[in-house]
């Protein structure tokens, strides 16, 4: 796992045992899934690696904390969601649906990190820490609204990249002595 604010160095290794038991290297101490995860809500960069093989585990492990929290009270996924994930996988979009949620992501936090930069002076000078909560709850839907035009917004790039491509494909095989197709038409 790659972080661009931590150097390597400073990678916390956790090593798994064959008794699924996790082993915090830098603390010498066994550690549960629960302190995996708090390590990754402190910004830590973890690697988890098999205590005999070496292999990486970092996903398997991180993909487990999501399964957990995903059964809890509050889901972040639907089940609608999560069948459209699961069905990109092996279909030709997959690498591209990957690098977009990750995009996403990496641009919702830049939103949050913005919001919270442009408000932190009103949150020291003026606000105390209740006031503060209640204040961030009530700018839930100007967020979603933001993350909605931007969602929008990355929809409307990526149908005109899709007709530019199939534009230029069927130009290029237009060159090639194929029968004659013509391009489909454009849905309105």
């Amino acid at each position: 796992m790659t972080n661009t604010n931590n150097t390597p160095d400073s990678v916390r290794l956790i090593k798994k045992y064959p008794n699924r038991r996790l082993y915090d290297t830098q603390t010498s101490a066994y550690i549960t899934l629960a302190d995996v995860k708090q390590l990754i809500l402190g910004h830590e960069v973890v690697q988890v690696v098999d205590a005999k093989s070496n292999e990486d585990l970092t996903r398997s492990v991180l993909l487990q904390i999501i399964l957990e929290e995903e059964a809890g009270d509050v889901p972040m996924f639907s089940a609608n969601a999560l069948a459209h994930i699961i069905r990109f996988y092996g279909s030709t979009m997959q690498g591209l649906m990957g690098t977009y949620i990750e995009k996403n992501i990496q641009a919702f936090i830049e939103i949050q990190e913005s919001m919270a930069e442009q408000s932190k002076g009103l949150y020291d000078a003026q606000l105390g820490p209740e006031a503060w909560t209640q204040f961030m709850a009530g700018q839930a839907p100007v967020l979603q609204n933001v993350m909605n035009s931007y969602i929008e917004q990355s929809k409307n790039i990526f149908v005109q990249m899709q007709d530019q491509m199939q534009g230029q494909t069927f130009s290029m095989f237009n060159a090639f002595p194929f029968p004659v197709a013509t391009p489909p038409k454009k849905k309105e």
